[in-house]
């Protein structure tokens, strides 16, 4: 399994919020809507790390990923502040994307996502071939 924390560090521990139930589940809820949608993760980790990625690298680089769905995704990360544009003014215009210092600190999020997947499939059980 690759491990995000390894290209970006975690981010000092802060002081810890006090959630309610409801305003945690309004958080998530508006967490999720952000980060909703088939390829906005492949994208984020694809930019991890500081990287800096031109349209043509991320279109290669994201197998049966259109170029309008791209763009569209692309523009609402940007649009969440999540990720950032860099226009270079030239003939033909050239695109690049980062993420942003907000959008960076998503990698310790979603490395404990990855590890918790990977318990799921520690503590699965197999199937029982004799089950109907």
């Amino acid at each position: 399994m690759t491990r995000t924390d390894e290209k970006v560090g975690y981010l000092p521990a802060g002081e810890p919020n006090s959630h309610t139930r409801e305003s945690a589940a309004d958080g998530v809820e508006s967490v999720l809507r952000m980060l909703e949608g088939r390829w906005k993760l492949i994208i984020l980790f694809h930019l991890f790390g500081g990287q800096v990625r031109r349209f043509s690298d991320l279109e290669r680089a994201i197998a049966g990923i259109s170029q309008k769905m791209l763009i569209q995704q692309l523009r609402q990360l940007e649009a969440d502040g999540i990720v950032r544009r860099i226009v270079h003014h030239q003939v033909p215009p050239k695109f690049e994307y980062c993420l942003t210092e907000w959008g960076q600190a998503l990698c310790p999020a979603l490395d404990a996502l990855l590890a918790w997947s990977a318990e799921r499939s520690e503590h699965t059980p197999s199937p029982d071939p004799a089950a109907p």
